[in-house]
């Protein structure tokens, strides 16, 4: 709850508007010429003039009501940004961009409204899935000021209540589904946070163009379980396939039985290039049963030892 009131003081410190009663730096700049020159014509009236005290306290004042008036009326708007101007409380209309004017005291610009592409993240902090499980999940939302006037006039800090209304609208969805579903569906909680969202912003001027999942966190001990469940799910899958394999070659076995079904002849000549096969290794031991022998018609089997040990002589010279 500490680090979600931090993050929230922090974006709102950062997303204030400018100060609405900022001074630019032409408007300074020729309100110093004015009062300059109100000054060096005070004094080339007195001295050089000797005009009345009446006409040069006339002119000093005129000249430090315009410079004043330039300082405070003359404003300037950026490019991507609007000014709220009300006259004696009441809206007078938006300003900008470039250079307008205002009259001091008269007309207040309470808001310079921005019309980029804002980005705010926000978080929810140990909310409970549909299933009861507490998950923290960040995001980030991706919003846009359409109406400047009425983000200026139907709500009081636009920049907050769009970053309320996202955590509670994260809290609602993630509360509605299960925990399969939060981790796996993300594209669809992106969709209907930012349909939530853009339906409580649209009457404050402010569309939601996007709404984005950063990070899903679940507790410890339920990820060390699901971690194990995979693993569990992974050596059952093993298993499966292994068995399969097991009936796919028992199967490529009976099929090959049955060509040696009648053909006793070829069967022999199979085993006895089975056995010859074994006896070439170097050191090899082969033990034939005895009814196998009879079968096979391998009385000879010593003349086959001798061959493959000629054999393994050959290889060696």
């Amino acid at each position: 709850m500490n680090v979600s009131m931090n993050l929230t003081k922090r974006l709102q410190s950062l997303g204030q508007d400018q100060n609405p009663y900022r001074l630019n730096g032409i408007a300074a700049g020729l309100s110093a010429v004015l009062f300059l020159i109100t000054t060096a014509g005070t004094i080339y009236m007195d001295l050089q003039l000797n005009a009345s005290d009446v006409a040069i306290f006339t002119f000093m004042a005129l000249g430090v009501f315009i410079a004043l008036y330039v300082l405070f009326g003359l404003k300037i708007a950026n490019q991507w940004e609007k000014a709220v101007v009300l006259r004696l409380g009441k809206f007078q209309g938006l300003k900008g961009p470039g250079v307008f004017w205002v009259i001091p005291v008269v007309d207040n610009v309470t808001k310079w409204i921005d019309h980029r592409v804002m980005v705010s993240p926000f978080t929810a902090e140990r909310t409970l899935t549909r299933d009861t499980v507490p998950v923290d999940v960040d995001a980030v939302l991706f919003w846009v000021v359409w109406d400047a006037e009425k983000a200026a006039l139907e709500v009081e800090d636009y920049r907050s209540a769009i970053t309320w209304a996202s955590q509670t609208a994260l809290r609602e969805v993630i509360g509605s589904l299960m925990l399969a579903d939060v981790l796996a569906g993300r594209s669809n909680m992106d969709a209907d946070l930012q349909k939530i969202i853009d339906e409580r912003t649209t009457p404050w001027g402010v569309s939601v163009q996007s709404v984005e999942i950063r990070d899903i966190i679940i507790p410890k001990d339920l990820e060390d379980a699901m971690s194990r469940q995979a693993q569990a799910e992974r050596e059952r899958q093993a298993r499966v396939i292994l068995g399969e394999s097991e009936m796919q070659i028992a199967e490529s076995f009976a099929e090959a039985s049955k060509a040696y079904s009648n053909n006793p002849t070829a069967l022999h000549l199979r085993a006895m290039n089975m056995l010859f096969e074994g006896l070439k290794e170097k050191g090899a031991l082969v033990i034939v049963p005895s009814s196998a022998v009879d079968t096979m018609n391998l009385g000879g089997l010593s003349g086959m030892v001798a061959l493959a040990q000629n054999h393994d002589a050959a290889t060696k010279s």
